[in-house]
């Protein structure tokens, strides 16, 4: 079976990619993860087949499957935990969450089956975090120095512990996965596919001629399409709510959107449902902030209308230069909407389409070395993606998830455009998939092709 990335797969390593879709194969093909959310994304058993808490809610005891083995044959255990989460808390590797584990003081693995956590404080739940950094093998990565963790071999032919296992790897073209016939029955048993083959397209076009003639089974497609594969019998639509929000992000270190005004007349100058009815064609809501309402963490805050003349008066005859930096090539319809509004308005705006790669490391990267990034942003049920739009932006924001949602709404670090939906287009000879919050590969291990 053929799937088609629009991007090579950031990382393979969970410790060092925020790509959504590597994640997802991480999490849910690869690897495996302490627990998992079902579909009310409430955590549910799978590595850690129980935990209990301390009488104080500081101390989570978790209890491990024990039959579980690494595809060299060495069993899965304790250790692998704990130095994955060690890993994670140092600085040094990277760790996109890290923020996220800052309430962890002490990660021990007692013996081959507990794993205790200590935090600094009282927790009202399991973090969020426990389902989505999988476990890495231990033997194999600790003898590479946490800040050497990009460069090690691993993640050029990773060894896995996961219902797939990891066949081969063409850098800008496909990863290989094959099934693991010995995955165990309690964590969910082998899958039912014998191969999955993550394909690399970029070009959208050339992403759904692949698809109409079956040469791929799966493709993300653009909202203009989707009606026309809803109009060939041989496929299927299928549409799902995401945690991903699609904003401006503004870099405040640096001219112009060090200043407030400046930031609030570009988000003035924004018509949102503009975007929602004429470029996502429906397939999305306009955005207020950046926690969709379907979270349990979201917390109601102003709209932002659309008011080029209240814009203007911010500018008051400014015109201040503006690069907006965007993933992709081609035409890049949404940045020349975004260009044409800001322009009206008094902006003198450019695009600067990049790599994926590159575009990261500009907007992620410790130099922050853009002006304002036209992007989406991947979030958690557990609302740790509010700390990296803090970091990009150069906004402190409180710890506490509802009184960051409100330092947003009074310091507009992003012009928030859209709510996303997932929209991919389905081979029908394609069975038992089902696509939701939790991502496009959550059921991928039930997946199952027709003669």
């Amino acid at each position: 079976m053929l799937y088609a990335s629009g991007a090579d797969l950031q990382s393979i390593n969970p410790l060092l990619t925020q790509h959504p879709l590597a994640k997802q194969v991480q999490r849910y093909m690869l690897l495996t993860t302490l627990v998992r959310y079902d579909s009310t994304l409430t955590p549910q058993p799978y590595l850690a087949r129980r935990w209990q808490w301390s009488a104080d809610c500081t101390t989570v005891t978790l209890t491990l499957f024990a039959g579980l083995a690494w595809d060299d044959g060495r069993p899965t255990v304790a250790r692998d935990v704990a130095w994955t989460f060690d890993a994670a808390r140092d600085p040094a590797t990277g760790y996109p969450r890290l923020a996220d584990l800052g309430t962890i003081s002490e990660v021990r693995a007692p013996d081959d089956t507990t794993v205790v956590v200590h935090f600094r404080t009282a927790q009202s739940r399991l973090p969020d975090v426990f389902t989505d950094l999988a476990i890495l093998p231990s033997h194999l990565l600790d003898s590479v120095p946490d800040g050497r963790l990009r460069q090690a071999a691993w993640n050029e032919h990773p060894v896995g512990n996961g219902p797939f296992r990891f066949v081969a790897h063409e850098p800008q073209r496909r990863w290989v996965f094959v099934r693991n016939p010995a995955f165990p029955a309690t964590l969910g048993g082998p899958p039912r596919l014998d191969r999955f083959i993550l394909v690399v397209v970029d070009e959208p076009m050339t992403k759904l001629a692949a698809l109409t003639s079956g040469e791929i089974d799966f493709a993300g497609i653009t909202a203009a399409h989707a009606e026309f594969v809803r109009r060939d019998p041989a496929l299927a639509v299928l549409s799902y709510p995401l945690i991903f929000v699609y904003g401006m992000v503004f870099n405040t270190r640096r001219p112009p959107f060090d200043d407030a005004s400046v930031r609030w007349a570009a988000s003035l100058a924004i018509d949102r449902r503009e975007i929602v009815d004429g470029f996502l064609f429906g397939f999305g809501e306009v955005a207020d902030g950046p926690v969709p309402a379907f979270l349990p963490g979201s917390v109601p805050v102003p709209p932002v209308p659309f008011a080029p003349d209240s814009a203007r008066r911010l500018l008051a005859g400014r015109h201040p230069r503006v690069v907006l930096s965007t993933v992709g090539s081609g035409e890049a319809a949404l940045e020349q909407l975004l260009q044409a509004r800001l322009a009206a308005v008094g902006f003198d705006v450019s695009i600067r389409q990049l790599e994926l790669s590159a575009f990261n490391a500009r907007v992620y990267g410790a130099r922050h070395d853009f002006t304002a990034a036209v992007m989406g942003i991947p979030g958690d049920p557990g609302l740790g993606y509010l700390a990296s739009i803090a970091d990009m932006s150069g906004v402190p924001a409180p710890s506490d998830p509802a009184a960051a949602q409100h330092e947003f709404s009074e310091r507009e670090p992003v012009a928030w455009f859209y709510l996303a939906r997932g929209v991919q287009g389905m081979n029908r000879r394609v069975h038992g998939v089902t696509m939701d919050v939790r991502g496009e590969l959550v059921t991928v291990a039930r997946w199952w092709t027709a003669p």
